[in-house]
């Protein structure tokens, strides 16, 4: 009986079809329901193979593959025909088990990891909605949410008032604060260009983030105008070096406009001296930004705050919550001081099809003007779900966690004969070397320290085929190849820090 009624009602379509250059335009083109059926079936697959796997620690980390042998398991190529649903849902069972598992209790490779259950709702709300935050038209819910987190990250970095935004990363964050301290210092950039101004010079420290290389060079201001500041044996920027290299440029006819500090640098996790360095940019006029991607988090606990003391005194900060906090990649925010419209200034386009003056509300919340980007993603809902969540208390015991299993780690290192630490880690960074039983009574030399270098990327090879663990390693200002691991997501315990090291002897027991 459906059948017939399928038929008669093709045949009624065809005969009121109407078409134009051959084309029926007559309904739409998709099937809802089949694609309804893809989306419950997809998620069924999800639920069970990432979320509910995500805290066991019986899985595989990675399920290692060389890349010509992955895209021959995957069927990479795109064919003039789609794909069946079931074809695809079997392609949704290999990418989901041939990744990595970066939720996974003992991934600990990178400056993100662990899954919140509150920012992941939030994500696929946001997938669902398919929005972009640049006028409160399209996009009302979001862009009172960002206002919302934005005023309340500024309220944690000590400030009255502000401004801010979020973007794709906290390497374009640092950009935007390069471009905005350049605009701030000559205006006149933004139309005339680069042709006529000085020798624009900036200032950051030797373990700063490779980002402010890369800003340097897209904004036309030059790598080799980036100068480098000495850092202290625990990776903190010198405000002594500072000052003499500022005074340096000056003499040299450069124009000094910005000093980009570090709260929690990549490797080491070291914090610049904030008020220091505040006070020579006062002395001199510069602004300072403080990269505090990675350690801005800290913020939020009343116990560790301490490590950014000063930040107040900067005039833009960059902080990933997707980091230390857990809310998603990416999560990133620039935060600016400065309330005048400064941002919106230096990046307004004015585009009369998106951001029209004579709309029937109040257009000072179509806020997407102070972006580089067009199209631009929720990510403060993701942050905002969380922070709902949990509350501040919950975040502040995320942040306090992670740095007590580093100090575990860090007293457990100690104990354990073939460990040796590079240093004191200050925040959840925490760097060492194995030495394996084969090297101990060898005479310290360059011989001795050429064989460690090999060790570490053994290790990890071994460890990645195996998939028990992930921990990243690499050589660092003249030291040998050593690990960094890194304590973030929640779902990680003392008995992982127990494994992280038993597991190392056991990779290594013939090297």
């Amino acid at each position: 009986m459906e059948v017939g009624i399928c038929k008669q009602d093709m045949l009624q379509k065809k005969k009121n079809a109407v078409l134009v250059d051959g084309v029926i335009l007559n309904g739409p083109i998709m099937d809802s329901k089949a694609g309804e059926k893809f989306v419950e079936e997809a998620c069924k697959i999800i639920m069970e193979e990432v979320i509910q796997k995500a805290n066991d620690v019986t899985e595989k980390v990675c399920e290692w593959r060389a890349p010509e042998t992955l895209k021959k398991i995957l069927d990479l190529e795109m064919r003039d025909t789609g794909e069946s649903h079931q074809k695809l849902l079997q392609l949704c069972q290999d990418v989901i088990q041939y990744s990595v598992k970066t939720s996974h209790p003992r991934f600990f490779n990178q400056l993100y990891a662990g899954i919140d259950y509150y920012s992941l709702v939030a994500r696929f709300i946001t997938e669902a909605l398919n929005p972009s935050v640049y006028t409160y038209e399209v996009s009302p819910v979001f862009l009172l949410v960002e206002e919302t987190v934005i005023k309340k990250m500024i309220e944690f970095i000590g400030w009255e008032e502000g401004d801010g935004i979020f973007n794709p990363g906290g390497s374009v964050s640092n950009m935007y604060a390069m471009n905005l301290a350049r605009y701030k210092f000559c205006p006149e950039i933004k139309e005339k260009g680069l042709s006529g101004l000085p020798r624009l010079v900036l200032f950051t420290s030797e373990e700063c983030h490779y980002s402010m290389k890369k800003a340097a060079s897209f904004l036309g201001i030059g790598t080799e105008n980036v100068y480098f500041i000495k850092t202290d044996e625990r990776g903190k920027m010198i405000p002594e070096e500072l000052e003499k290299q500022v005074q340096r440029a000056r003499k040299e006819g450069s124009a000094p406009f910005l000093v980009c500090a570090t709260a929690g640098t990549t490797v080491l996790g070291a914090f610049d001296p904030l008020d220091e360095i505040a006070d020579i940019c006062e002395k001199h006029g510069l602004w300072l930004h403080v990269d505090a991607s990675w350690g801005g988090s800290a913020l939020i606990s009343r116990k560790h705050c301490r490590l950014l003391h000063g930040i107040h005194r900067a005039d833009s900060v960059a902080w990933n919550p997707h980091k230390m906090l857990l809310a998603g990649i990416q999560c990133c925010a620039l935060l600016v001081k400065d309330n005048s419209g400064l941002l919106k200034k230096c990046y307004s386009a004015k585009a009369a099809y998106l951001f029209q003056q004579d709309k029937f509300y109040d257009v000072s919340y179509d806020t997407g003007d102070k972006s580089i980007q067009c199209s631009r993603r929720p990510d403060a809902f993701k942050f905002w779900l969380m922070w709902k969540a949990l509350g501040t208390t919950g975040l502040e015991e995320r942040v306090n966690r992670a740095l007590a299993l580093a100090r575990y780690l860090v007293e457990e290192i100690k104990k354990r004969e073939g460990f040796q630490l590079l240093l004191e880690p200050e925040y959840a960074n925490v760097c060492f070397w194995y030495i394996p039983p084969s090297l101990r009574k060898m005479e310290d030399g360059p011989e001795f320290w050429q064989k460690l270098h090999e060790v570490a990327p053994i290790i990890k090879e071994r460890m990645m085929k195996k998939g028990s663990m992930m921990l990243g390693y690499q050589p660092h200002r003249g030291k040998v190849n050593f690990f960094r691991q890194v304590v973030i997501s929640p779902q990680v315990s003392r008995e992982d820090m127990d494994f992280l090291l038993d597991e190392i002897e056991l990779l290594a027991k013939d090297l």
